[in-house]
């Protein structure tokens, strides 16, 4: 079972969650920086989380904690571009961990990554929104206690589908 988002609402197994998309909405297009949320079907990647802020219920994905050097390579010189990084100081780079929560519980959508092509677009994750579901920079986002609900049902196989 996949899950799908559609407008502002991602669909899973039953539950109907109001969801954010990207600022500049769904796009077949998807460049670095141009606030879109890339259409299509990707797979899903590990869990991170902030295990001092997040009790993890028990998950069918891999889980990783996120460390506060950690980052995500959005710099498209780089050779890490649209990569978890280890120590995000020595590269341009999302802040992984982060005073706002947004990232307190996230999923990697693997997009753009089987090959990785430069400025088409990284970091598209699945993480947690602010309570007035405010457009995201390219994610899918929800609330801690729908992502809570649904991060147990995701398995392996599970795909999510951008329309």
């Amino acid at each position: 079972m996949n899950i799908i988002i559609k407008k502002r609402e991602l669909i899973y197994k039953g539950n109907k969650i109001k969801c954010s998309i990207g600022k500049s909405g769904i796009t077949d297009r998807k460049k670095e920086g141009d606030l879109a949320t890339p259409r299509g079907i990707f797979k899903l990647g590990k869990i991170y989380f902030r295990k001092d802020r997040i009790s993890l219920p028990k998950c069918k994905l891999p889980a990783k904690i996120i460390k506060k050097n950690m980052g995500w390579s959005d710099d498209v010189l780089s050779k890490k571009y649209n990569q978890e990084l280890s120590n995000r100081l020595q590269h341009k780079s999302e802040k992984l961990y982060r005073q706002d929560r947004l990232y307190d519980v996230f999923i990697n959508i693997k997009y753009n990554c089987n090959p990785i092509v430069k400025k088409k677009g990284s970091a598209i994750f699945l993480h947690l929104c602010n309570k007035n579901y405010k457009p995201t920079k390219g994610c899918v986002a929800v609330q801690k206690k729908d992502m809570l609900k649904i991060l147990p049902l995701i398995t392996k196989k599970t795909k999510i589908i951008i329309k």
